[in-house]
């Protein structure tokens, strides 16, 4: 298997590019530690069996997080990179390192070679952060330049139809001590939702900004950059996607 490098120099990000600073903060991973992993690792093994993916074939993680789905593609019989972002995930996943599963930090805007995946997986709505549609592109492209001939892009975002039509304005959430006032908005492009709290005396904010992409969005931006769309399910349990229904909106996409 290529293997990536872990020299490959960072892009230098914008002060408006809110993921390079709350992803790597504790908070982050504070205030979703309840992610269910026991859900994912079914996730993981319906699409396996769904794609007919034999073992051995190499996979590429991307915004990899900690490495749980990584971890769990491991344990199936393949060869993983993982790549994400934040260095302090990184630093986490790379306590489960081994000859077969590797991770990096990099941008999922930048190169991760050349012909080198059999799959690439993009789970949990890990897309969509920029302001531009144009860095979109850049991801897809990336993606298609990665895969061999024939490879496959797993792409899980939410629903966004369902998530504005039942969008909770504001909550509040205490985990470990600290106080999480929620607020979320849609202003036409992009689903905002913003995190105050105070820990230690100081007060923080941050806000998640992602792009409101429905799936005639993602049919363009697939098609147009070497990708036919081969499914597209609802849920985890790989159920047929209904746009008012659905919890998740999940497509497979082959190079061609």
């Amino acid at each position: 298997m290529k293997k990536l490098k872990d020299n490959v120099p960072l892009r230098i990000m914008k002060n408006n590019e809110w993921f390079a600073s709350w992803f790597d903060t504790k908070y982050y991973h504070l205030i979703y530690k309840n992610r269910n992993d026991a859900e994912a690792q079914v996730f993981i093994e319906n699409l396996i069996k769904h794609l007919n993916l034999q073992k051995g074939s190499k996979v590429l993680d991307l915004a990899c997080g900690k490495g749980r789905h990584s971890i769990t593609l491991n344990k199936m019989g393949f060869e993983v990179n993982g790549v994400d972002l934040s260095a302090n995930s990184i630093a986490a996943a790379k306590n489960h390192e081994n000859e077969s599963l590797r991770f990096f930090v990099r941008d999922m805007r930048d190169s991760n070679g050349e012909n080198c995946f059999d799959a690439v997986f993009n789970l949990f709505t890990s897309f969509g952060y920029f302001d531009s549609t144009h860095d979109n592109e850049k991801v897809i492209e990336s993606v298609h330049n990665s895969l061999n001939q024939n490879g496959i892009l797993v792409l899980d975002f939410m629903n966004t139809q369902r998530i504005i039509d039942t969008l909770v304005a504001s909550e509040t959430k205490k985990i470990s001590g600290i106080q999480f006032d929620i607020s979320r908005h849609y202003d036409g492009n992009h689903i905002f939702k913003t995190i105050t709290f105070e820990d230690d005396g100081k007060e923080y904010e941050y806000t998640e900004r992602v792009q409101a992409l429905f799936l005639d969005n993602f049919t363009h931006i697939l098609k147009s950059n070497g990708f036919n769309i081969l499914s597209t399910f609802g849920n985890f349990e790989l159920d047929t996607f209904d746009a008012k229904t659905s919890d998740r909106l999940i497509l497979i996409a082959q190079k061609h």
